[in-house]
């Protein structure tokens, strides 16, 4: 018997709040559209969640915090114009000013994009964004504590994934074009090794090499100039999956714990609605940074909710950031137990290129994962004008819920599980 059963004074209606997922999440869409990070269309959004709110928690309220969102994604043409470059600057002119230009193109390629710093951000204008946050007190004394977090914004249009489809731009253009960065890259430090260690007559003999090496580099500079064309700078996509969906999910969840009359004694729920994920975690890096005391005051675990769409890749995230952040061991494990209970055999997966909401929390030291259902490859829909309602798909929401309802149960009862 599952634990949120034994909790209900009253059914979990399933169905009736899948329903009001799918209902809320096509009014954001039809009447407010796209959610640039940090756009009055963003904090709309959020205000229309925060008034649904109202309703089950105890507690509700905006918090503004600013961001630079051009930062993320606005390194591209830069990083390209200098691969692109080093090819010519190496042939004509100087091997070391070429990986000097093939170093400048990856640092922001990898501080922004891989590790999410906000490292080229001051260059680009200044936006405010904000985080809905609406709080479930318990019944007596607060002793622990658990977040939901799914974003509100949506991103600007991957023209790419939308014109091949997502598996199809990542191994024709994305992946191509970062090889023939580190070709050009390696094509300068040999031409540098080269030139200072071996006698003119080697080089001479080895002069149809470096030839070669010169065109293989051409070959792959189309591929580099298309990732410029990427994605859209002003348009934005209506973000229903992702991540209306991960939204509604864990305010559902909350609204279906309060019409079973689910009350906690001890532990505090918290769902947050934020705002500027796609701008590189900057609502969840704002939120954590401001609250960090009161996240560390009382235990605390955090489960962020990106994207409820594909159930067949339903997962427990295990590792975030690109791969550089795993998070802790008693959440991951509660969420795949609560699934258990619910008949799904969920399993680890990682998140290898991106991040979601769970990464600035674990970073902080404050137990979280993420818990997603997208398929990795990615998806057409993904980032582009096709995310929309009538691509949803209910019962992977239906899931997500029951997952969830049975999570917060779950720790309410047994707290984390440990090894």
């Amino acid at each position: 018997m599952k634990i949120a059963e034994e909790y209900a004074k009253k059914p979990i209606d399933l169905e009736k709040n899948t329903e009001y997922c799918v209902k809320g999440i096509t009014k954001i869409c039809k009447k407010i559209g796209p959610r640039k990070p940090g756009s009055p269309e963003e904090l709309r959004a959020q205000q229309w969640m925060e008034k649904d709110m109202k309703n089950y928690c105890d507690e509700t309220k905006i918090e503004e915090f600013t961001l630079h969102r051009q930062g993320f994604m606005g390194f591209i043409p830069f990083t390209v114009c200098c691969g692109v470059a080093s090819v010519f600057v190496n042939w004509f002119l100087s091997p070391l000013a070429a990986f000097i230009l093939c170093v400048l193109a990856f640092i922001p390629l990898i501080f922004e994009f891989l590790m999410y710093k906000q490292f080229d951000d001051f260059l680009f204008p200044k936006q405010t964004s904000h985080n809905m946050v609406a709080t479930r007190k318990p019944t007596g004394e607060v002793k622990q504590r658990i977040i939901m977090i799914g974003h509100s914004d949506s991103q600007f249009e991957w023209r790419l994934n939308y014109l091949l489809g997502g598996l199809q731009a990542k191994l024709f253009v994305e992946i191509p074009a970062v090889v023939g960065l580190v070709i050009q890259t390696i094509y300068a430090l040999v031409c540098i090794i080269v030139g200072k260690l071996a006698p003119a007559s080697m080089i001479e003999s080895a002069r149809w090499f470096f030839i070669l090496f010169f065109v293989v580099s051409i070959v792959f500079i189309p591929f580099e100039i298309s990732f410029i064309f990427f994605q859209s700078w002003t348009k934005s996509v209506p973000g229903a999956s992702d991540n209306l969906s991960g939204c509604y999910t864990g305010m559902a969840t909350i609204k279906a714990l309060d019409e079973a009359e689910i009350e906690f004694e001890n532990t505090e729920v918290v769902m947050i609605c934020s705002g500027s994920e796609e701008a590189g975690l900057r609502g969840s890096k704002a939120y954590v940074n401001a609250h960090l005391d009161e996240l560390k005051e009382i235990p605390t675990a955090v489960v962020a909710l990106d994207t409820f769409r594909d159930l067949e890749d339903m997962a427990v995230y295990d590792r975030d950031l690109s791969g550089t952040v795993q998070h802790d061991w008693g959440v991951k494990n509660l969420v795949k137990n609560a699934a258990a209970n619910c008949g799904y055999d969920l399993p680890f997966a990682s998140i290898y290129i991106g991040g979601c909401d769970a990464a600035p929390f674990t970073q902080k030291k404050i137990k979280a994962t993420g818990f997603a259902a997208m398929n990795p490859d990615p998806p057409r829909y993904y980032h582009t004008r096709l995310d929309t309602p009538e691509n949803l798909r209910p019962e992977c929401i239906t899931a997500g819920i029951e997952i969830m309802c049975e999570t917060l149960c779950m720790y309410d009862k047994e707290g984390l599980p440990v090894k």
